[in-house]
């Protein structure tokens, strides 16, 4: 399987993920410069963490006007898989290829620590082999990651099973205290209405190894390779 890895000017985590791809799953990767159109035959499509254009006006609102962006929406149209972490997340719902939107969190202060977030549907690509509850153990690193969406956005949410992932404490509880940035309904990950692309803040890419403290982002990886390989 070939990993297509977006590159914005203030990208950060695109290292890390292609050492993630390359080097531990064995799979293939390469990346995809901001101002390019080809997406080179990739067959997933990822936009990593950082601060795309130095997050000037809004956190991924310059990102999304990139010409790879409109090569990943045609993608996306098309059921091609595309995942965003962190500022990825933020440029999909910028572009409107995710709902909701990334505020700034609620303490008003950038936050980088280890959550626990819960598997909460299956129905996606990024998700099927994982178990539903399943709790996982990733980094986050941001001062803009509270979701936010309207009462009617939310209630679409809830209803189309779009709501991939939310932070809970290590017991699989949603409590308050778990939730790291004010994110509405314990939010930390979203999917579209055709379950092919997702968005969510947390790092998989960083929780890949034991020697980084989790491997529980593989699970993610593996459930992509497992999902392409029966298509």
């Amino acid at each position: 399987m070939k990993f297509g890895i977006v590159v914005f000017p203030g990208s950060w985590s695109q290292q890390d993920f292609y050492h993630v791809i390359v080097n531990v799953l064995k799979e293939q990767a390469c990346y995809l410069w901001h101002k390019e159109a080809d997406l080179k035959d990739v067959d997933c499509v990822i936009l990593p963490g950082g601060f795309a254009h130095g997050d000037y006006l809004r956190a991924g609102a310059i990102a999304r006007l990139s010409p790879v962006m409109r090569a990943v929406t045609a993608f996306a149209e098309d059921g091609g898989f595309v995942l965003g972490s962190c500022n990825g997340f933020q440029v999909l719902t910028e572009a409107g290829l995710l709902p909701g939107a990334l505020l700034p969190n609620d303490c008003l202060h950038y936050r980088c620590r280890w959550v626990h977030l819960r598997v909460e549907s299956q129905q996606t690509p990024f998700t099927a082999t994982i178990p539903l509850g399943q709790v996982m153990r990733m980094p986050i690193s941001h001062g803009d990651g509270r979701y936010y969406i309207d009462q009617a956005g939310w209630r679409r949410l809830v209803d189309g099973d779009q709501i991939i992932f939310r932070y809970c404490d290590a017991n699989g509880a949603l409590a308050k205290d778990a939730n790291p940035n004010g994110s509405l309904d314990q939010i930390a990950g979203v999917c579209n209405e055709r379950r092919n692309v997702l968005g969510l803040m947390p790092h998989p890419e960083r929780a890949a190894e034991p020697i980084l403290g989790s491997e529980d982002g593989c699970l993610m990886f593996a459930s992509i390779l497992d999902t392409f390989a029966r298509i």
